[in-house]
């Protein structure tokens, strides 16, 4: 039965599969780009074979780019007459100059016009390039054009070698305006010599590898606590266990993710879906849990009374937004670009985190202030470790933003790929070392129940000054006399003078 099922997940999986490092064109349109019709075709960072040599068999090269079957095709209709040539523009990022030119220093083109044929530079209607000054045989340039009556027109099948680290770059291009509604399809294959991953997701594997690593020592060291003092649990407790389960099969989703990518060259849709949904899981709860607890829920208050529906509306609609961003920013992503969400996608997200930020800290002042006017100082201390941990987080934060901002406007064009990897690695070593925090401050131990609030009347102020008594204002009748203030007991004791939590928070 075991292995029935899991050949039903793997089934599920290939089904869900879509093709990713094999680049594939399913009728993709030629857009304007000055004087020329353009289609991007790919870019990715690729290692070197001749550096990274690891292939057992030296004739076939261990970073290329192949042109598999990629064809050309136009409407029957405008198919009398003979075409400038469509051609596939290969290059490497540094030798982006060598593309286009301009006649007389007048405005730069990337297809030779009548004035620079003149000059004898170029062949009219076909893209402009010269030679690199580190490698004469690059760029790669070729095409194909149509012939009278042809609908088709074939590349010719190719394969790239690739003989220099960089960030490489494919663009389909032709120069005929007569060619309205020309579409491309057809694949190319992009390879790397450690396998089918980008360049700059490669690295990604082995971190998660070692990030699903943390999360196995940091479950052992939180379950191991659990089941021993399992009777002292309570609610906070079970959260934090829901988000370090969450955080396990999240890193082991993406891990999965980037090994089945980097070993057949397909990207596992629903692998990346599953993913991406238990990280968004994992960081709604995490968010909610910190809200709750700087509200004082299972503390200094029983319930979050009308708050519930509030802080519930809040979690869903940050859910659904990270949600949809994460999956356009990851769902059948192939080339290695900085990324493709749109602005409209970005800003709900990082407006929702924000209101998140105002609210967790609003509600940790105003408990704060009421653990120390009732003198709870066990848990004064504990919010005040809490508080502080939060503090840091969001600075770093904060840094760490300005810095990727400064990272992306200096890298218009991916020249840094090789480090791209750093950023959003740090926000996953950032939630991580946050959760190991909460972890350490409200681990379950046999004073546990200490922390939680109470509801037998016995809350405990956690000072050594026994005759503390904590009396409410009021206005008293003239003919009214105030008794004598008994002391209190001791904290063992079961007098009633004992002060009871403010059970209307």
């Amino acid at each position: 039965m075991s292995h029935l099922t899991v050949l039903t997940i793997l089934l599920l999986t290939l089904s869900l599969q879509t093709e990713a490092s094999v680049h594939d064109y399913r009728s993709e349109t030629f857009s304007p780009k000055g004087n020329a019709f353009v289609v991007h075709g790919g870019s990715e960072g690729i290692y070197s074979s001749t550096v990274n040599e690891t292939s057992f068999s030296p004739s076939i090269p261990d970073s290329f780019i192949r042109f598999d079957k990629v064809t050309f095709r136009r409407n029957k209709e405008l198919s009398n007459f003979s075409s400038w040539p469509i051609q596939a523009v290969v290059f490497e990022v540094e030798d982006r100059e060598t593309i286009g030119g301009s006649a007389y220093g007048g405005q730069r083109a990337v297809c030779c016009t009548g004035d620079l044929a003149k000059l004898g530079v170029c062949n009219e209607g076909q893209v402009i390039y010269r030679p690199s000054t580190v490698n004469s045989d690059w760029p790669q340039v070729f095409g194909v054009a149509f012939n009278i009556d042809d609908e088709e027109a074939e590349l010719p099948l190719k394969s790239i070698q690739i003989t220099k680290t960089g960030m490489y770059n494919l663009y389909f291009i032709h120069c005929d305006p007569r060619l309205k509604d020309l579409v491309v399809e057809g694949k190319t294959v992009w390879k790397n010599p450690s396998g089918y991953l980008p360049g700059r997701m490669a690295p990604m594997k082995i971190f998660f590898q070692f990030m699903s690593f943390a999360y196995v020592l940091l479950g052992i060291f939180w379950f191991f606590q659990y089941v021993r003092f399992w009777k002292e649990v309570f609610p906070l407790q079970n959260c934090i266990t829901l988000v370090i389960t969450l955080g396990m099969f999240e890193m082991a989703f993406w891990y999965f993710d980037y090994a089945e990518f980097s070993e057949t060259g397909i990207r596992p849709t629903g692998t990346t879906v599953w993913a991406v949904t238990f990280g968004t899981i994992k960081r709604t709860v995490a968010r909610l849990i910190i809200l709750i607890v700087s509200m004082g829920y299972g503390v200094v208050r029983p319930t979050l009374g009308g708050l519930t529906s509030k802080v519930i509306m809040l979690g869903g609609t940050f859910f659904v937004a990270s949600e949809v961003l994460e999956l356009v920013e990851h769902v059948g992503a192939i080339s290695d670009l900085s990324g493709k969400a749109k602005l409209f996608l970005v800003l709900p997200a990082a407006v929702l985190d924000v209101f998140f930020i105002l609210w967790i800290f609003t509600s940790l002042s105003a408990t704060l202030n009421k653990l120390q006017a009732r003198r709870m100082m066990i848990k004064l201390d504990m919010y005040r470790k809490f508080t502080n941990a939060l503090a840091v987080a969001v600075v770093v934060s904060v840094g760490w933003i300005c810095y990727e901002l400064y990272f992306k406007a200096n890298d218009v064009y991916n020249e840094q790929w090789q480090n791209a990897w750093i950023i959003p690695a740090f926000w996953q070593v950032l939630s991580y070392s946050l959760l190991c925090v909460i972890c350490v401050v409200w681990a379950p131990s046999q004073n546990s129940t200490r922390y939680a609030y109470r509801d037998d009347g016995s809350e405990e102020f956690d000072r050594d000054d026994t005759t503390l008594t904590l009396i409410k204002p009021s206005i008293l009748p003239k003919d009214v006399s105030v008794p004598d203030a008994r002391p209190v007991q001791g904290n063992n004791g079961n007098s009633n003078d004992d002060l009871e939590e403010d059970k209307r928070e």
